[in-house]
């Protein structure tokens, strides 16, 4: 078979209504390669960015949509020994995951564990990731610190909400815009400690509530300009902020650059997808061994939990799905699975 079913999206860009399913070529895997069919594919913000034209496709990625999936290993390039055909793998990917086949490097492949269903090892790879990458890699988070996650309810804000528990955070204070996401951060077993609405609440003056006027040691954003000032702000001494995205705006007016220097603030913006495929590897190969024991379904015992979104999609109702993204109506991850 040299054709495989994906999403495509008609005219390269556009809008919600030009993504359909459709025909390409099926990948064939290099030597350091793994040919893994798709099960399942998790959907991210930067797809709506990717399909609007607005997000830059790394170099020698796919152009299909999609960075996470779990499936089944089929065919291995000949330098690979670690990897069989049959081997049940979730993974993590620079384009491609919404598609029937994808081929990606053998390190950025993880063995799926057996206590999870298709649908949520592909919530893992991209929501992990990320947050591991924020929050331990960037921010160097330990015991004792005050962190402040944005977007709470986003699949990388849970997964960072927990992680922060994991590694001994002492306050965990999530945002988010609605009372029901907030009662339902608040309701984890391994969730946020405080959360605070930040359209009807100042959650940096609730921040200095929460911690006795210190502030918080790590805030990771993903939000930008309209948070800007409200974070300096929130921010203790010594404090360090991750930026993984600017959806209000990136352009910061009348700031004054005087707490950064005064506070010995650390501000570093991160990506992932962008990363090369060594730190990639190195990323995966840290979080397999410090965290993906702890990973559980939501059921489950363990310290991180997978949640997905209420609604799990066929690829059928791709449209659909980007729609109640684009909305903001997820509390969990938003899954697709290849049917």
């Amino acid at each position: 078979m040299t054709q495989m079913r994906a999403v495509l999206i008609k005219d390269e860009k556009g809008p919600v209504e030009n993504l359909y399913l459709g025909e390409t070529e099926k990948p064939s895997p290099k030597p350091d390669e793994v040919l893994v069919k798709v099960k399942a594919f998790g959907l991210n913000r930067m797809d709506i960015s990717q399909r609007e034209g607005k997000y830059p496709v790394p170099p020698g990625a796919s152009k299909i949509l999609g960075v996470e999936f779990s499936g089944h290993v089929v065919e291995v390039g000949r330098d690979v020994t670690e990897w069989k055909e049959g081997d049940e793998v979730l993974g993590l990917a620079g384009g491609g995951a919404y598609a029937e086949y994808i081929v990606v490097p053998r390190s950025n492949v993880l063995k799926k564990p057996d206590n999870l269903s298709w649908v949520e090892a592909a919530s893992i790879p991209e929501n992990f990731l990320t947050a591991f990458q924020a929050l331990v890699l960037v921010a160097q988070v330990k015991k004792g610190d005050n962190v402040l996650i944005h977007a709470g309810a986003s699949g990388v804000g849970v997964a960072a909400i927990q992680l922060a528990r994991l590694y001994g955070a002492n306050h965990v204070i999530a945002t988010a815009s609605t009372s029901e996401k907030l009662n339902w951060l608040l309701s984890l077993p391994s969730g946020a400690t405080h959360a605070v609405n930040y359209k009807t609440q100042d959650f940096a003056d609730e921040v200095k509530t929460i911690t006795d006027g210190k502030g918080v040691d790590v805030i990771i954003d993903f939000v930008g300009q309209s948070h800007w000032h409200k974070n300096i702000d929130s921010l203790a001494m010594d404090g360090r902020m991750t930026l993984l995205a600017v959806l209000s705006g990136s352009e910061i007016p009348s700031f004054n650059l005087m707490p950064i220097l005064y506070k010995r603030l650390r501000i570093q913006g991160s990506t992932l997808r962008s990363r090369s495929p060594a730190y990639q590897a190195e990323l995966i190969a840290r979080f397999k061994q410090e965290a993906l024991e702890f990973i559980t379904g939501s059921a489950g015992n363990g310290a991180l939990k997978i949640y997905v979104h209420e609604q799990v999609y066929p690829w059928t109702e791709i449209q659909a799905a980007h729609r109640e993204m684009e909305a903001n109506n997820n509390s969990g991850k938003i899954i697709a699975e290849v049917v």
